[in-house]
């Protein structure tokens, strides 16, 4: 009996393995249709409730934590370094950076239209929604509209992009998931430090974000293959390669 017992239990443990294995199989295969979706649902909610003129309770919570409570003259610089990244200077200069080194045709044309085709969405977005800024407790200065998130798109749409190219042509080693996970940062600390300096409510940092996983989606299946493609060297079976060693 206790053998039989044991026998049903390894086959449950075994069966939800086999389920957990190929759900995370189906996951990695449909990736891109998964960011898509959800990014859209998130976004399509997050505009609904901008629409209604309310300000959210995400807003409230996140001005309780980054500006009532975190708020210092020691963070505040750094909070501003961290808004400088998705600057106009500092992305001009790193995208320089990568025509130079990056692989492929035109990678610096690839950065060029991923910038120039997220600051376009996020300008039209802006004069669609007409959502003001917060008032009354900015540490810097901006104009325009508040939702989406510009900052937030752009460092999305760039170190997004560059999230991709390392993981596509870099070797699989440290310094690739050390790469990703340092891009991954940036775009995570200028979105909140649009909040921190008063310039941005949480829902908008989270839309500019959802919008920019959209438009990677489709730039980096479309588009950016287009400039950034290498031809990977084939392997040759061991026989091959003995017959072109004979030819030689």
């Amino acid at each position: 009996m206790r053998a039989s017992g044991n026998s049903k239990c390894s086959d449950l443990v075994q069966g939800a393995r086999d389920i957990t294995r190929g759900a995370l199989a189906l996951a990695r295969a449909n990736l891109r249709t998964i960011v898509l979706l959800v990014a859209a649902l998130v976004f399509v909610v997050l505009l609904e409730e901008v629409a209604e003129g309310e300000i959210m309770q995400l807003d409230t919570l996140a001005y309780q934590l980054f500006v009532e409570r975190l708020r210092s003259d020691a963070l505040t610089p750094v909070m501003e370094a961290f808004t400088s990244l998705a600057s106009v200077v500092v992305l001009a200069v790193l995208a320089a950076v990568i025509a130079a080194l990056a692989p492929g045709k035109a990678p610096g044309w690839c950065v060029a239209v991923n910038l120039v085709g997220v600051v376009v969405l996020n300008t039209v977005l802006k004069e669609l929604v007409q959502r003001p800024r917060p008032d009354g407790f900015r540490l810097i200065s901006e104009t325009g509209y508040s939702f989406p998130s510009g900052h937030s798109m752009v460092s999305m749409a760039f170190f997004g992009l560059l999230i991709w190219m390392v993981w596509r042509f870099h070797r699989k080693d440290v310094m690739r998931v050390v790469w990703c996970a340092t891009f991954g940062l940036v775009i995570v600390m200028v979105g909140v430090s649009r909040i921190y300096l008063g310039v941005h409510y949480a829902s908008d940092v989270i839309a500019g974000f959802c919008v920019s996983l959209m438009w990677l989606v489709f730039y980096t299946k479309v588009v950016a293959p287009l400039f950034v493609h290498v031809d990977r060297p084939r392997v040759h079976s061991e026989g091959a390669g003995t017959g072109r060693a004979g030819e030689h």
